[in-house]
C-alpha cells in the first residue's frame, strides 16, 4: 500500500498563554531528573578518564 506525499507548511502556531505556561513548567520539572542523570554520567566518565590520564602526569 503506497501513500501519496503531502507537503505541509506551518505558518503559525496559536497556543493559549496558560497552556504554554503549563507546558514550560512541565518541561522544567522534566529537566531536573535528566540533569541528575547527566551529572552522574559525566562524574563516572571523569573518574574513568581521570584515573586513566593520571598515569601520564609527572609526579615530582
Amino acid at each position: 500500500m503506497e501513500y501519496d506525499k503531502q507537503n505541509v507548511i506551518i505558518k503559525g502556531v496559536d497556543i493559549p498563554f496558560m497552556d504554554l505556561v503549563v507546558l514550560l513548567v512541565k518541561l522544567a520539572f522534566a529537566a531536573i531528573p535528566a540533569m541528575i542523570v547527566i551529572y552522574f554520567v559525566f562524574g563516572f566518565m571523569s573518574m574513568i578518564f581521570g584515573g586513566f590520564f593520571q598515569m601520564f602526569m609527572l609526579h615530582l
